[in-house]
């Protein structure tokens, strides 16, 4: 099988689909307070991340417009490993020693902290991929997709670069970050559907 640039594009859409439904059924099931092994549930988010640099990475050299959007995308990803990687490895461990260790609670915080920069930041780009393939699509002639896909991804732009700018104990819930990326995530990939079809 040949991974030609539709193919690539198509293969990196689905695993944007993915990920944007993955997030929810974890969203979902963390509110609800159901219990669920984070170990698998990263860990698959994480493998779904690393093809995803691969794929929006051959795309993005291959694109003939909106490159942008595809560097965005892989870039995000890139990220996401890293953020994923942080909260798997050294979350439970800095967590064992914050809670033995007297005055080294910090520690914990300093991880997470850390965590949730690169985590905003890989919205702030998924938005930024939003707003480029959105305003593609208008062009192309999906106006009510593109419009809202471009919108969507300009509000998670705004609300990440809020969060990275004046941090998680600003004026702005981190929560409306999280819940802005997973929606610009998924219209990203629906918008990805749609120009993929448009190129036969």
């Amino acid at each position: 099988m040949e991974f030609t640039q539709k193919r690539t594009n198509l293969i990196a859409a689905s695993l944007l689909l993915i990920l944007a439904i993955s997030q929810g059924i974890y969203s979902v099931l963390y509110s609800a307070e159901i219990s669920f092994s984070r170990q698998v549930a990263w860990g698959l988010e994480a493998l779904v991340f690393t093809l995803l640099v691969a794929f929006a990475g051959s795309s993005m050299v291959q694109a003939k417009y909106a490159q942008l959007g595809w560097s965005a995308i892989a870039f995000s990803a890139a990220l996401n490993i890293v953020q994923v990687s942080v909260g798997l490895t050294l979350f439970s461990t800095f967590g064992k020693v914050a809670g033995t260790v007297e005055g080294a609670q910090p520690l914990i915080g300093g991880v997470v902290s850390l965590s949730f920069m690169i985590y905003y930041a890989a919205k702030l780009l998924l938005g930024l991929a939003a707003l480029v393939f959105g305003l593609s699509f208008i062009a192309k002639g999906g106006k009510a997709i593109g419009s809202i896909t471009a919108l969507a991804g300009a509000v998670a732009m705004l609300a990440n670069g809020i969060l990275i700018t004046f941090g998680r104990d600003g004026f702005l819930p981190s929560g409306v970050a999280g819940a802005s990326g997973m929606i610009a995530t998924l219209l990203l990939a629906i918008c990805l559907f749609g120009l993929n079809r448009k190129q036969d």
